[in-house]
């Protein structure tokens, strides 16, 4: 017995030594090779009894397939590049998340890589990651221009952008609508405060401007007038900074703050509360934008614009999906609705957010 022991380790170490391919797990599982490389696709049809024999089969002999191989054969690595600007905004982790659940469920895995928010400082990161042979493209925050869309042309690499959109003749984009939901914004705070103010997100962003746009545009429907705007870049320091030009010698003191993004709203909250010796909402109402986890904390109870995560990361990836199958589809803009989420930070009227709503 210990000489077939001895025999069955020698075995499975000579085994070791050489990579086991499809082809063995096939004549171990009395299967096709074809059969094997099924149960190995996501998404492929496989019987429930031919893949239990299979895996089994795999498991006995360490078998594991081959991704570079099977790209060579099927001109698709899986492989998607992702491009992530303002990674410090509370934003984005749930949605990398989710981006990354959504493909892997459909086969897909994701090769990440910083950007930065202005385009020309990432031509150079676009064309490194375009060298990965990546089957398609997400910029999330992030601008493209130039030689790498021109590249991803050539090679019929699609690419969506999140959460931003550079006009009709960019590349296919997904985004919140941004203008309606800063109209919405516009038209709570119109009817219970007179001075009203806007920290904005970064005015370079398409986001940004958008937001803004909304916004003065709710104000003069309500016939009011905005008494300060300042850039606040989707940064925290730039925002406390802004909250205090605002609030000291000399500033507007608004009686209402539209701030751009949540993330420059708690900073605005906390210069507010704890360098001006300020109220919220009694003395000053702050109204966000994106309804990230922390928004709902008690320290904060941010009334915000939400936008729709679930809907806005499907969206992204079928329509890269469906240019991964078909290169020569049109790019397509899409705009998701947005909607308030009142918490305890404005002084709003019950009423009209219910007709808004």
């Amino acid at each position: 017995m210990a000489v077939g022991r001895q025999d069955e380790s020698a075995r499975r170490d000579d085994q070791a030594m050489s990579r086991v391919t499809s082809q063995d797990v096939a004549r171990d599982a009395g299967v096709s090779q074809s059969a094997v490389s099924r149960v190995f696709t996501p998404g492929a049809s496989v019987s429930k009894k031919v893949a239990a024999r299979v895996r089994r089969s795999a498991a006995r002999l360490g078998y594991r397939p081959n991704a570079v191989a099977r790209s060579l054969i099927t001109g698709e690595t899986k492989i998607i590049g992702l491009a992530v600007a303002e990674l410090d905004n509370l934003f984005y982790p749930r949605i990398l998340e989710l981006l990354s659940e959504h493909l892997q469920r459909v086969g897909y895995h994701i090769m990440m890589f910083f950007a930065d928010v202005d385009d020309a400082a990432n031509e150079q990161l676009f064309s490194n990651l375009l060298d990965y042979q990546v089957d398609g493209l997400i910029a999330a925050s992030a601008t493209m221009s130039g030689a790498p869309i021109e590249r991803c042309r050539e090679g019929n690499i699609p690419i969506v952008l999140f959460n931003r959109h550079q006009g009709k003749d960019g590349p296919t984009s997904v985004t919140s609508d941004n203008f309606a939901g800063g109209r919405l914004a516009a038209t709570l705070l119109a009817r219970e405060h007179e001075r009203i103010a806007h920290i904005s997100g970064w005015q370079g962003s398409s986001t940004g401007r958008e937001r803004q746009e909304g916004f003065l545009a709710g104000l003069r429907a309500a016939d009011r007038d905005l008494v300060a705007c300042i850039d606040g870049r989707y940064c925290q320091r730039a925002a406390r900074e802004a909250t205090l030009n605002l609030y000291t010698d000399g500033g507007c003191h608004p009686d209402a703050l539209f701030v751009g993004s949540d993330q420059m709203a708690f900073a605005v909250m906390d210069t507010l509360r704890g360098e001006l010796n300020l109220r919220i909402p009694q003395d000053v109402s702050v109204i966000g934008f994106d309804d990230v986890p922390m928004a709902a904390w008690p320290p904060y109870r941010l009334t915000t614009i939400r936008q729709p995560l679930e809907q806005l990361v499907a969206a992204t990836v079928e329509q890269l999906r469906a240019r991964i199958k078909d290169p020569n589809l049109d790019s397509d803009h899409m705009r998701l609705p947005c909607e308030i989420q009142v918490r305890e930070s404005a002084r709003i009227d019950r009423e009209l957010y219910s007709e808004e709503q």
